[in-house]
């Protein structure tokens, strides 16, 4: 089967949060999609598969995202949502555990009222098979690396591609549509501006002013300094999925970083520290991630933490729709007990 020139799929749907869709068929997907299985440069990939035929709710509106490979800021994609439950698996990318959400263009959708009928699998679609597997399967890979270095390709290791356009912070138009969709309300976006307008005059400061008249050192918004000095210290709790755990005070987690706010090659970002003194439950074990940047798969010396509930909400980045999974040393948790 002949896949169609990408960019000629259904129109544009206009989502909202909370608004109910249905993830079109494989073979009406097949069509929107270039020989490389991607529209508009985003890659559909195998994991996405298992949600043909299934009806969730937007999550958020994936008008923008932050740039982790090339630090640029925030970029600018067009007619993308994220849908409640949806998070990449990794098992057709060398069980890469970094739990992304799945970026859906519009055209991969249809909008339906929760209550209608579903979409009847016809026999038809059963005869066809699977045709669009293999073109995805062998899209997850790259050329080699150096010395025949596996390299994957994914939606995260592609996002330059697939949002190609830089947002300025001074587009106001980004924080309308936040609010607009759902994404945020007002008084959180308020909140994200001020703390950007903030970090951008810390950084100038940290530039252009002596230390003695920078505000905390420049430090940015939710002041996070790394104090360890020579190596980074380290602690094993091996804790398992469904323990309860507390995040360490702010205080505690800082000993035990770098001037770069890295415990052993891992970085412990302000937004992090929001969560700091909460409880949560541990969700999995993580020992491998993918490099955005090379399509590396990653080997973690001592296996990091994901905990149920915890993402990046993007109140110091914008209101940057992405959630990423935050991943957590065993150091800055602590085990504690049951409530009675």
């Amino acid at each position: 089967m002949t896949l169609q020139r990408a960019g000629m799929g259904p129109g544009t749907l206009n989502l909202r949060v909370g608004e109910t869709v249905e993830v079109l068929s494989e073979a009406e997907i097949m069509a929107t999609l270039d020989e490389r299985g991607e529209l508009d440069a985003l890659p559909f990939m195998p994991e996405m598969l298992a949600f043909c035929g299934r009806r969730l709710t937007v999550h958020k509106v994936a008008h923008k995202l932050c740039d982790t490979i090339s630090r640029s800021g925030m970029r600018r994609m067009e007619r993308a949502v994220h849908l409640t439950g949806a998070r990449c698996d990794g098992q057709a990318h060398g069980g890469c555990q970094t739990a992304c959400q799945f970026y859906w263009k519009e055209s991969w959708l249809k909008r339906v009222d929760p209550d209608s009928p579903r979409t009847p699998v016809t026999e038809h679609d059963l005869a066809a098979g699977r045709p669009l597997l293999p073109i995805l399967q062998a899209a997850t890979r790259k050329e080699p690396g150096p010395g025949g270095e596996e390299r994957f390709s994914c939606q995260a290791t592609e996002l330059l591609r697939a949002a190609p356009t830089c947002l300025p912070f001074k587009d106001v138009g980004q924080y309308v549509a936040d609010v607009r969709t759902g994404n945020a309300g007002p008084v959180f976006m308020l909140r994200a501006v001020l703390v950007g307008l903030f970090n951008r005059f810390q950084d100038r400061s940290g530039r252009v002013l002596p230390r003695w008249l920078r505000i905390r050192g420049g430090l940015k918004w939710g002041f996070v300094r790394g104090t360890a000095v020579g190596g980074t210290p380290t602690a094993t709790l091996d804790l398992r999925p469904g323990e309860l755990v507390r995040i360490k005070s702010k205080r505690e987690i800082v000993k035990t970083l770098n001037r770069d706010l890295l415990n052993r090659g891992m970085g412990f970002e302000e937004e992090m520290s929001r969560y700091c003194g909460q409880t949560a439950r541990v969700l999995s074990r993580v020992d491998r991630c993918l490099d955005e940047k090379t399509g590396r798969m990653l080997q973690m010396k001592s296996p990091c933490i994901i905990l149920e509930g915890v993402v990046c909400a993007g109140a110091y980045s914008v209101g940057c729709p992405r959630e990423f999974v935050p991943f957590w040393r065993e150091i800055w948790l602590e085990r504690i007990e049951e409530p009675a």
